[in-house]
């Protein structure tokens, strides 16, 4: 580039040249030439939530006569344009950079600073703020970077991940509903097991994410309570002594969620214990949605030489060499962002060991991997709902057939005539390649019609009438 295309500007460090249409100041642009490591940028969750943060601190420092009217007047409109407007490319910043995420705060800073110093112009007034005297007045980047994770994460499995669980779950209680007279033969081991409703097999999957969606939701509460106001260490330096109750009421108005401050400021800043236990359950949502995955894709398998039990929706031609082939791409798609999900988990679990004293120091790496987790699963929920659940055909024939034909339906007849005889009815039918029922009648003293209730599937299915 042109000498023009920048400006100088000049810090500590000494002189160096911004891109004249940057709004960020010397300690982002010395981030970016320091952290050229990779592509990757703070989420874009993580941004917004930085600048709620620097609206609600702007607020409270101007009723705590801590900064001008005038200032903090001008720092919510700078940070209200970031929340609602596309201002990612001044967000420069590496995932991979000082592990308290130093440089995406004081980005935030001097973008918000000088952001708010040009509004001010436009409208006609002249307000002088500065990134760290005003926007950062009362905080360090060790309290508002994992005040950010916690509350960008919050707001991100409330408003995102768990309405595209109610979905999912809206979805798989229809299939649950829709297919309650349809007996299939359940499997243990991948062996033939007793009989089950196609339903109930439905109910469990959504009664799992149903659970999961409890526990997500019984973290929020401990992902609220913040440590703003505690600045460097959790001691609160620098910041007036009510700082830390005003700004989350502030948050807590923002966001239409009940926000406070943690009881100590200094544990949510030493370490991200918080954060683990939220992605934990994230790792465990997502070991189910492998389960599923791989349920479906096993149900799905033929159409000829596997199980054949259903087919899924055909989406795009499965082979680039033999014609006519489909394969189950959705769950195979869903199964790859859990496993991503589960790499991350072990991210997130050795970052937070990374508490040294009284900082953690990959604090950028968590508010990435648990952001990118729960866009993750946000997205796997909406494909299983939309796509991989959708227009389902169920091969209704074969599951009836295959169900009368197990042979272990002679469980049914422990109770009357013993294990072992019962087994010896289950080994000759599947040797003789004959019918349970047809068995039975041989070799028990059992009515034909008490047998055929005993051996119905529907009935093993469902053994109490529900």
């Amino acid at each position: 580039m042109d000498d023009k295309d920048y400006r100088q500007v000049e810090d500590s460090f000494g002189k160096l040249n911004i891109p004249v249409d940057a709004l960020y100041g010397a300690q982002t642009q010395r981030a970016v030439e320091n952290f050229n490591f990779t592509t990757r940028r703070m989420p874009a969750q993580f941004i917004r939530s930085l600048a709620l943060i620097k609206k609600a601190a702007a607020k409270t420092n101007a009723e705590l006569n801590c900064i001008h009217p005038d200032q903090a007047e001008y720092i919510v409109k700078a940070a209200d344009e970031i929340i609602t407007q596309d201002y990612h490319n001044q967000f420069p910043v590496n995932v991979f950079q000082t592990g308290s995420g130093t440089s995406t705060n004081m980005n935030m800073n001097e973008v918000i600073a000088t952001l708010a110093q040009q509004l001010a112009s436009k409208a006609g007034t002249v307000v002088k703020v500065h990134a760290n005297d005003q926007v950062n007045y009362g905080q360090s980047s060790n309290d508002t970077i994992p005040a950010c994770i916690q509350l960008s994460s919050m707001l991100a499995i409330k408003e995102q991940l768990i309405p595209s669980l109610d979905k999912l779950i809206e979805r798989l209680e229809q299939l649950a509903s829709t297919y309650q007279h349809i007996v299939k033969t359940g499997r243990t081991h991948l062996m033939d097991a007793m009989p089950l409703s196609l339903g109930d097999e439905f109910a469990t999957w959504a009664f799992q994410i149903s659970e999961s969606k409890q526990r997500l939701l019984a973290i929020l509460p401990y992902l609220a309570e913040l440590p703003l106001g505690g600045t460097a260490i959790g001691t609160g330096i620098n910041a007036d002594a009510n700082f830390s109750n005003l700004v989350c009421r502030h948050l807590s108005q923002l966001t239409q969620t009940e926000i406070k401050p943690c009881l100590n400021l200094a544990a949510r800043i030493s370490s991200q214990d918080v954060s683990l236990h939220a992605h934990n359950e994230l790792k465990l949502l997502a070991t189910i949605y492998i389960k599923l995955s791989n349920d479906l894709r096993w149900m799905n398998s033929g159409p000829n030489s596997g199980l054949s039990e259903l087919q899924l929706k055909a989406l795009q031609p499965g082979s680039s060499i033999m014609p006519g082939k489909v394969n189950p791409v959705i769950p195979e798609a869903i199964i790859m962002m859990a496993s991503e999900v589960i790499g991350n988990d072990t991210s997130v679990t050795l970052a937070n060991q990374s508490g040294n004293f009284q900082l953690n120091v990959m604090l950028p790496l968590i508010a990435d991997k648990l952001l990118t987790s729960i866009t993750l699963l946000t997205d796997a929920s909406q494909a299983f709902a939309d796509k991989a659940l959708n227009d389902l055909v169920i091969n209704e024939q074969k599951l009836t057939q295959q169900a009368k034909a197990n042979p272990i339906l002679a469980t049914a007849l422990n109770p009357i005539i013993g294990y072992d005889k019962a087994a010896k009815i289950a080994k000759t039918a599947m040797h003789e390649n004959r019918s349970i029922i047809e068995v039975a009648l041989e070799m028990t003293d059992i009515e034909p019609q008490q047998l055929e209730k005993l051996l119905e599937p529907i009935q093993q299915a469902k053994p109490h009438g529900k």
